[in-house]
């Protein structure tokens, strides 16, 4: 399978972008959350290249390639929905697949709001509807708990000095979750720590938490989904209770959400072969549309 790099100048940056697979297929966009870059869809790219699709997968503003603009408010919500409709328009597409896995779930989420008109099919990753969170954040002591490290990230250069010590022990362990998850290769984390060694990719990263903590993004003018919509969700997130999955699909006026009991936060990685199964089956129309118990 070949991979294309390119860099693509969208919404005032560059970005860097990976795309695969046959020009005519149906395009399929790929947005990675935090520590990632493009390369956390390894698994995914090459089944949806077998099964035909067109397949882009940028590294998102501030992370491994792309652009990584100083100002914290450069990494509100709004501009990295610009950024993903400015690739949309550069690539000459009218309407995409789009997928998100945690930030880029979020991202993802927010444009389905705000531009239903832009994507064909929505997919998502343990990230929940922002309408959903933001209420979790607010009332729910358990998920408030589990986020506490929004308020480590908010400190600058101790919250990067902490993320990179120790040849960024931190964010490895994180990635190989805390519930029997993924267990990276001495290749796999090569490929992350050279991202994460990226001039200024450790602040730009977490910059993306501290304009989403100090300057809070608007309410959605309509929370609700029209696009059909696929959630698939790791039970064993150390970050995300469960309970915000379901509630989420609330949003959704077509929304199938699939449960995996013994996926981590990182399900794409934990179960790649049955998320690539359900992904390519709702890309074809042909998946059941359920809400698993």
């Amino acid at each position: 399978m070949e991979l294309e790099h390119s860099y693509i100048e969208t919404n005032e940056i560059r970005l860097h972008v990976v795309q695969a697979g046959p020009k005519s297929g149906a395009p399929v966009m790929l947005l990675h959350g935090f520590p990632e870059f493009w390369y956390g869809w390894r698994k995914q790219i090459p089944a949806l290249v077998a099964a035909g699709y067109r397949v882009i997968a940028p590294d998102q503003r501030g992370y491994n390639l792309s652009a990584k603009p100083k100002d914290k408010e450069a990494y509100r919500v709004s501009a990295l929905v610009d950024d993903v409709l400015g690739l949309i328009a550069a690539l000459g597409y009218e309407k995409i697949n789009l997928v998100g896995h945690d930030w880029g779930g979020g991202v993802a989420w927010t444009l389905a709001a705000t531009h239903p008109q832009k994507l064909h099919k929505l997919a998502i990753l343990n990230s929940p509807h922002p309408t959903v969170y933001r209420r979790f954040l607010r009332r729910d002591p358990d998920q408030i708990r589990r986020s506490w490290y929004w308020l480590f990230f908010q400190l600058p250069r101790l919250a990067e000095a902490a993320l990179s010590a120790d040849e960024y022990r931190a964010l490895v362990r994180s990635l190989r979750g805390s519930s029997g998850g993924s267990q990276l290769t001495q290749e796999e984390m090569r490929q992350y720590k050279e991202a994460w060694s990226q001039p200024g990719a450790l602040t730009a990263m977490l910059n993306w938490y501290r304009a989403a903590f100090q300057s809070p993004p608007a309410m959605l003018p309509d929370e609700h989904i029209a696009v059909r919509t696929l959630m698939m969700w790791g039970v064993k997130d150390p970050a995300l209770t469960h309970r915000l999955a379901r509630l989420s699909m609330d949003y959704c006026d077509d929304g199938n959400l699939i449960f995996f009991p013994e996926s981590t936060h990182w399900v794409q990685h934990d179960s790649a072969d049955e998320v690539n199964h359900y992904l390519i089956d709702f890309l074809q129309d042909s998946i059941t549309r359920r809400v698993m118990k």
